[in-house]
């Protein structure tokens, strides 16, 4: 349980996580009480501890709730231009400590909680994720929404309300088993739906061409009902707006079934409308042409245009009876950006509104909507690039298709103009790709319907520019951009690392939490041994706290002094846990070999799931459980080497296992990571970085000195000219006597015994289709863990590493990012304007504005 703060704590008390007053907490205890009592009298007699949870939720909620009108209401009067941030996932964690956070009070509800009798922490865990994203894309947009709310701008995120989310992952003897991710079944306290802004979406069909032109008919017709999330700023009383749809089926849907007497059935039918937003699709970096993933994606894109289009019409400088008619102004009161190529469709929807309900001619139209949209890509793995088939998008949205071969045939046009008889390039930059079956790419759509395209760091963006796009990069140079990826400090930092973030603010004061560029004030600590040993300190204790997590858990007694090795991410061929596992293999061996040498004791810890159905990754999951089950079970290693697979990595575990960890696994084929997020949440909480020139990685390395990241291994050229030689993998299998050992322990049932050829798939793999050559890096990355191991003998020569990599982390806040998008590409400016907070008065002049809750 929290104990209560002693006054010279209370005195010492930081305020980044609100101050403490008297009348706040009675305040808080108040709420508390109200809302449980109105629980228990409307349900039961005996409080649960998941009561309690929904009286903090509640009672936090309240705070909330004042602020957001009043960032609505100032939105509806100021009508700034306002930025809508579309994806397909969401992935939020938590949201109950983020607000307290956020809103100042996190300090204040601890000493509450506390004197009510019950443990805040008890109380978090009762809390699901919000787990709507598979991993870095879907976490992003998280952070973005974070900051923008941070930054003041009239931002809202736009996505789907999926009833499931990624999946919820159990390890039963070793294997990966997935299990419905059933969020909401308790409810969700952060939410409210908003059923006065239903809309229709239309799918299926038929078009009807006459002389007022194209007309979409027939169709099948499915409700989007929104549901608001509020997203507040860091202390500035802004609280945007997070808007996800959920399907719902009209009241006649299917009931024409009804005259044929199969009333039942046809009423049963209704959830073929209701699972559009039913489920996640669990894909990372692949791409899965089905029916209702495209349905999904039109769905969102159809239901936020609308709701784009009603705001812009509705608002016009705080007046309640003029309503915009005109589009001249659209890309002026309007940005749109696509994250990656899931919501592309919103190109040619946002035309068919244009040319067939709002009559703009097509010129005019095509010129507004490329001055809307923008375009983030966030992988260059072909295998992930967006292709639909034409056959699929004829059927489900003829009206569309017949937009997209417009676009193409203009396009196509304007090339030809440029580059006469060049058909190799018409056929390369074509939006429509031509074989057995003619798909559309979707990239190439983005492209040529968005103003900007970036990439989500410097290496990734460059390769984007010069191999994945690079015929639209030299027609267009000034359309391309960098953004290098960012996260925000307060979730990753404030709310998972407490004691670090206030360590920082005694050094260096509070601000950074708003300016992650103040880290760089902390250079001047570099050789003051009283930080040394706090920053140590901090660390020491967050391992302490996760060694017994990690024992709770998985039976596994950790040393906590040993190094926290940490490699968590989705698991993927490319981000090469399976070199991790055969440096595992190699130390196990060494230590067998030489028991009495002196070994630094490590704590490998991988985390991470794996689609579905990409039978390698749940094939990598099974060998590094069965090589943990050897290693931990072996006398002769004993404390000197344990590997724990963390089961359901999620964001709540991220917040848990990131403080602990020593040294940070970044470890994927140079040219393959886009940008990586997880790297700088562990350069942030204090773990130096094993890892190749790929993705952020290499800002990373600019920012805090090659010298100060343990890198290694292949760069993108060498990469490349290894692909023109020809990868030869048996020649290090040859060469390498450590990694011959390992592979022919893996390849002889040594982990496996009772299936000598379980791991087959693996090990031919890697001799034979290995894309990401994980043999011709592994000698460097041992070579370079021998140096990890050696520095970390050395308790404060590591530890004033460890300060020159938090010192250096304040490029990557997703405020700067997102300072970048809105002077680049959405031409807005941060606002630091503070909205009053509700119990002070508004300005008099502030006051006319309808009813207050502009949606």
């Amino acid at each position: 349980m929290s104990r209560p703060l002693s006054d010279q704590e209370r005195r010492k008390q930081i305020s980044i996580r609100g101050i403490v007053g008297a009348e706040s907490v009675a305040e808080l205890k108040r709420g508390f009480n109200r809302h449980l009592h109105f629980t228990l009298v409307k349900d039961r007699n005996v409080a649960t501890p998941r009561d309690y949870y929904f009286a903090l939720a509640h009672t936090v909620r309240d705070h909330l709730v004042g602020r957001w009108i009043r960032t609505q209401q100032y939105y509806y009067e100021k009508d700034p231009k306002r930025i809508y941030y579309l994806s397909l996932e969401f992935y939020m964690g938590r949201t109950l400590q983020n607000t307290m956070i956020n809103l100042g009070l996190q300090n204040a509800c601890d000493e509450a909680v506390y004197q009510l009798g019950l443990d805040m922490e008890e109380l978090e865990e009762i809390e699901e994720d919000a787990g709507l994203g598979n991993g870095g894309l879907g976490r992003l947009a998280a952070c973005f929404l974070d900051s923008m709310a941070t930054l003041g701008l009239a931002a809202y995120g736009y996505g789907i309300r999926y009833e499931y989310g990624i999946f919820n992952q159990k390890i039963r003897d070793g294997w990966q088993v997935e299990e419905a991710d059933d969020w909401l079944r308790h409810g969700n306290p952060w939410e409210k739906a908003r059923p006065e802004y239903m809309l229709p979406v239309h799918f299926y069909g038929r078009v009807e061409h006459s002389a007022s032109g194209a007309k979409w008919i027939d169709t099948q017709v499915v409700l989007a009902l929104p549901y608001d999330t509020p997203v507040p700023g860091y202390m500035n009383n802004t609280v945007n707006t997070m808007r996800l749809w959920s399907a719902r089926a009209p009241n006649d849907f299917n009931l024409r079934d009804f005259n044929v007497g199969d009333y039942i059935q046809a009423v049963l039918d209704r959830n073929l409308a209701e699972n559009i937003s039913r489920v996640l699709y669990p894909n990372d970096n692949f791409f899965e042409g089905k029916e209702l993933r495209l349905k999904q994606e039109y769905f969102v894109v159809a239901a936020t245009l609308q709701d784009i289009i009603r705001r812009f019409k509705a608002s016009k400088f705080g007046s309640t009876d003029s309503v915009r008619t005109v589009f001249d102004s659209f890309p002026d009161q309007v940005a749109i950006q696509l994250n990656d190529t899931h919501p592309a469709m919103a190109i040619p929807e946002l035309m068919r509104i244009f040319v067939d309900i709002e009559k703009l001619p097509w010129d005019k139209a095509w010129d507004i909507t490329k001055r809307t949209f923008a375009y983030t890509n966030h992988t260059v793995l072909p295998e992930a690039l967006e292709r639909w088939p034409v056959d699929l998008v004829e059927k489900l949205l003829p009206r569309h298709l017949q937009i997209i071969y417009e676009i193409n045939q203009r396009h196509l046009d304007h090339i030809a103009s440029l580059f006469p008889n060049d058909v190799d390039r018409l056929r390369r930059m074509s939006l429509i790709e031509e074989g057995d079956t003619k798909r559309i790419n979707m990239a190439h759509l983005c492209i040529v319907g968005s103003h900007a395209v970036n990439g989500v760091a410097k290496i990734h963006s460059e390769i984007v520019k010069t191999q994945v796009f690079e015929d639209f990069a030299a027609l267009e140079p000034e359309k391309f951009q960098n953004k290098t990826n960012g996260i925000t400090p307060r979730r990753w930092l404030l709310l998972c690392n407490p004691g670090l973030a206030e360590l920082i603010a005694e050094k260096i004061g509070e601000d950074y939490v708003r300016d992650l560029s103040q880290l760089t004030k902390l250079h001047e600590f570099v050789d003051d041994d009283l930080f040394i040993r706090e920053v140590a300190k901090v660390k020491q204790e967050n391992k302490v706290k996760f060694a017994l997590y990690l024992e709770k858990e998985y039976k596994v007694k950790i040393n906590p002094s040993s190094m926290f090795d940490v490699h968590v991410k989705r698991i993927h061929e490319y981000k090469r846990q399976l070199m991790n596992c055969l440096h595992i293999i190699t130390m196990y061996n060494r230590i067998r070999r030489d028991p009495a040498k002196l070994f630094v004791p490590r704590t490998v810890i991988i985390g991470g799931k794996a689609a579905p159905g990409y039978h390698m990754a749940k094939m990598i999951i099974k060998l590094i459980n069965a090589v943990a089950q050897v290693v931990n079970n072996d006398p002769m290693v004993g404390s000197k080497l344990k590997v724990i697979f963390l089961e359901n990595y999620r964001v709540s575990l991220a917040e848990k296992v990131i403080p602990a960890t020593d040294l940070s696994e970044q470890i994927s084929t140079a040219g393959t990571e886009a940008s990586g997020t997880g790297n700088m949440k562990f350069m942030l909480n204090g773990a130096l970085t094993i890892g190749t020139m790929d993705g952020a990685n290499v800002e990373m390395a600019e920012e805090a000195g090659e010298e100060n990241l343990f890198i290694f291994g292949m760069r993108v050229e060498d990469v490349t000219e290894l692909d023109r030689k020809g990868y030869n993998a048996q020649l290090y299998y040859d060469r390498l006597p450590e990694l011959k050992q390992a592979v022919d322990q893996i390849k002889s049932g040594f982990f496996s015994p009772k299936d000598p050829n379980l791991f087959n798939d693996v090990v031919n793999m890697l001799f034979h289709y290995d894309r990401f050559k994980v043999f011709a890096d592994y000698e460097a990355y041992v070579k370079c863990q021998e140096k990890v191991s050696e520095l970390y003998l050395n308790s404060k020569a590591w530890t004033k590493m460890v300060i020159r990599n938090i010192a250096a982390a304040g490029k990557f806040s997703s405020d700067r990012t997102i300072k970048e998008y809105a002077r680049d590409i959405w031409h807005v400016e941060p606002s630091d304007l503070k909205i009053p907070p509700p119990n002070e008065p508004r300005d008099a002049g502030q006051d006319k504005t309808p009813n207050g809750t502009a949606a």
